[in-house]
């Protein structure tokens, strides 16, 4: 017997909210199946397909699924099924799915798939006990198949970040095209050069545990001798001498 999914409140934002401003350059480009008339405009569809799953630093030539690729050209699939091979790659899985904690890997595919982020930490937890009970593919499968997901973009639409400009504001949300692909858990547990202490840089304490002769030579190297004794007068680590 399969778990529903758990409820969860939707709060206020934008993509909610119907929207009748004139679409500008910060608007989001729809690209859609059902208006290509050329091969052009199908290249354009896919990399903006690649680019909302995948991401600008995810966009490699080997992350590319030139099977599907195919099927969408010669019309075998949609752009929904184009988009769930993407998302249950091997190179989707191995980028995003295992370097993440499931709350993140959550968070993650509802901006890309759904074009929204979470509306709070209830539906992150619901989400992730659908990722947790069904896997990869059911997790992936049941958002597309979702009212939502239906409602938005339907069977030949790219999913895209809905709304992210309002009229009424100077700025608009961040691009989540720009937001890290993993937190700060799996960030912790990357290598890290050996004598070096994961803390915030602390002035005094590198004063204290420099070695000067050789800072100053570089200094005095590259800015000249006078600017460097003015700098280190006035920083306190030299006498002040002759009004420095």
């Amino acid at each position: 017997m399969s778990i529903p999914l758990l409820t969860y409140p939707p709060s206020s934002q934008n993509q909610r909210v119907a929207g009748y401003e004139v679409r500008g350059e910060e608007q989001p480009r729809v690209y859609s199946q059902e208006q290509i008339t050329n091969s052009k405009e199908i290249d354009e569809l896919i990399w903006s397909a690649y680019y909302q799953i995948f991401h600008q630093q995810q966009m490699l030539a080997s992350n590319r699924q030139t099977f599907l690729e195919s099927q969408l050209r010669s019309g075998q699939i949609t752009v929904k099924e184009f988009i769930q091979g993407l998302a249950t790659s091997d190179s989707f899985r191995r980028l995003n799915y295992d370097s993440n904690n499931n709350y993140r890997f959550v968070e993650l595919c509802i901006q890309r798939i759904l074009g929204r982020k979470v509306y709070d930490e209830r539906e992150k937890l619901s989400w992730s006990i659908v990722l947790a009970t069904k896997g990869l593919q059911g997790f992936i499968n049941t958002l597309l198949d979702s009212e939502e997901y239906i409602n938005n973009f339907g069977d030949y639409t790219v999913p895209y970040q809905r709304r992210r400009i309002l009229p009424q504001q100077m700025q608009g949300e961040l691009p989540f095209a720009r937001m890290a692909r993993y937190g700060t858990d799996y960030r912790d547990k990357l290598p890290f050069p050996d004598g070096f202490a994961r803390q915030p840089f602390n002035f005094r304490t590198f004063r204290q545990s420099s070695d000067w002769s050789v800072i100053s030579w570089l200094l005095m190297s590259s800015l000249g001798v006078t600017s460097i004794f003015a700098w280190l007068a006035v920083s306190g680590i030299l006498p002040n001498f002759g009004g420095y």
